[in-house]
C-alpha cells in the first residue's frame, strides 16, 4: 500500500474507530473503502482490489477509486459521482434483468451482543444510467460467511440452507430521495441483535417481481445501479456519530462553503430534499462560536431572465437565513443576498449541472 493510502486509512481510523476516547467503535472494517490492495482497473473486481470486503455470490460488484482512469471517481461507466468520504466507493446492481443481483459482504469486528440495540447506516446515490430507483434496501446479518454459487437473487431459500443463524434481516424502506443522482443519501436503521451476528450483507434480497421500484426518466440500462459508501454499525447509544459530525464540521472562517444537502427544483425557493441535518450543524456551530457572523448567498441556473433569477436566488438565501433565525441565531449576525445565475459552479447544459447551480453558499465572518 502506498504512503498516501496508508495516510487516508489512518484518518478514517481516527474518525470512525475511536475507542481511545471512551466511545464504542464502528464495527465495520474499512467502512469507506479507502484501504485497497490494487488500484481498480476493471469491473467486478471488488474482492481482489478492496481490503475486508467480499462478494457472497457470483454477482460482480464494482470498486471505484480516484487513483484509476478506468474505474475512477467522479466519472465512470455508469455516470458521475464525487467521493465524499475519501477517494473510493463501490457500485452494485440492486435490480437488473433476469433477477441479476450484486451484493457486499463484510466481517464485523466483533459479534453483536444479544439484546443490545444497534444502528446500521450507509450512503447511496443512484447512477445516472439507471432506468429504475428501488424503494428499499436489504440487510442480512449472518453467523458465518456466505458463499452461494448464483448470479441471481440471494433469497430466503438460500439463507435457509446455510449453516448457523441467518435470521436477523432488515429493510430500509422507501424514500423518494433514493432516486437522487447528485447527493449521497444516508440510510439508517436501528435493530436489536440476536447475539450471533458476525457478518453483514447489503443488497436486494427480493426477485424482480417482488422488488418495489419506480422508473426514472431514462431508458438505458433496464436496471437500478447504486453507488454506496461509508458503512457503519454502532451500538445505538454510541457517541461516535456525534463525534464524527463535530470533526467534519470545523468550518473555516472567511471561506466559501456550499451546502451539499440544500438544492432546489427548477423555479423553486424551498429546498428539494431534507436539509435539516446540515443546517442544524451550522446552527450548533454558530451557537458555539457566538461572535461569528454569516453571509449567505443564493444562486440559480441560467434558465429565466436575469431579473427573475436574482429575485429567486434572494428567496433561496432568505430561506436559509430564516431557518437560522428560527433556531436561535440572532438576525443581527446574518446577512443574505441573491446573485442569480452569474456564478455557476457546474455545466448549465445538463440537468445535473443545473441542479448543482441552484444552490446556497455561506461565509462565516469574524
Amino acid at each position: 500500500m502506498q504512503l498516501r493510502d496508508l495516510h487516508v486509512g489512518m484518518i478514517f481510523l481516527l474518525l470512525f474507530c475511536v475507542p481511545y476516547f471512551g466511545y464504542s467503535q464502528n464495527l465495520v472494517l474499512n467502512p469507506s473503502f479507502e484501504n485497497f490492495i490494487n488500484c481498480p482497473v476493471k469491473l467486478g473486481n471488488l474482492e481482489q482490489d478492496v481490503e475486508d470486503w467480499k462478494m457472497p455470490t457470483l454477482g460482480s460488484t464494482d470498486y471505484f477509486n480516484g487513483c484509476s482512469e478506468a474505474m475512477g471517481t467522479p466519472k465512470n461507466f455508469n455516470g458521475q459521482q464525487p467521493a465524499d468520504f475519501g477517494e473510493g466507493y463501490v457500485g452494485l446492481y440492486m435490480y437488473a434483468p433476469n433477477d441479476y443481483r450484486e451484493y457486499l459482504q463484510a466481517a464485523l469486528i466483533s459479534t453483536l451482543k444479544k439484546g443490545e440495540h444497534y444502528s446500521i447506516s450507509f450512503y447511496v446515490s443512484l447512477a445516472e444510467r439507471s432506468d429504475f430507483a428501488v424503494k428499499e434496501f436489504g440487510i442480512r446479518f449472518t453467523e458465518f460467511p456466505v458463499q452461494v454459487e448464483t448470479r441471481k437473487v440471494l433469497s430466503s431459500m438460500h439463507f435457509s440452507k446455510l449453516k448457523g443463524d441467518t435470521s436477523n434481516q432488515l429493510e430500509i424502506k422507501y424514500s423518494k430521495f433514493y432516486s437522487d443522482e447528485i447527493e449521497w443519501i444516508k440510510l439508517t436503521q436501528e435493530f436489536v441483535a440476536n447475539g450471533t451476528e458476525n457478518y453483514l450483507i447489503i443488497g436486494n434480497f427480493k426477485n424482480n417481481k417482488r422488488t418495489q421500484k419506480f422508473q426514472t426518466k431514462r431508458k438505458i440500462t433496464k436496471g437500478s445501479y447504486y453507488y454506496l459508501d461509508m458503512v457503519s454499525v454502532y451500538k445505538s447509544d454510541s457517541e461516535d456519530a456525534k463525534l464524527t459530525v463535530e470533526n467534519q464540521n470545523n468550518f473555516k472562517i472567511d471561506s466559501v462553503h456550499v451546502f451539499r444537502d440544500v438544492h432546489f427544483d427548477f423555479n423553486r425557493s424551498i429546498p428539494r430534499n431534507s436539509h435539516q441535518r446540515e443546517l442544524n450543524l451550522l446552527v450548533a456551530y454558530m451557537k458555539k462560536h457566538s461572535k461569528l457572523k454569516i453571509a449567505i448567498t443564493g444562486h440559480t441556473d441560467n434558465i429565466g431572465s436575469n431579473t427573475f433569477n436574482k429575485i429567486l436566488s434572494l428567496k433561496r438565501a432568505e430561506e436559509v437565513a430564516h431557518f437560522l433565525i428560527n433556531n436561535g441565531i440572532d438576525k443581527s449576525r446574518i446577512e443574505y443576498v441573491g446573485l442569480g445565475s452569474v456564478k455557476p459552479i457546474a455545466d448549465n447544459t445538463t440537468d445535473a449541472g443545473r441542479l448543482l447551480n441552484r444552490r446556497v453558499e455561506f461565509v462565516l465572518l469574524k
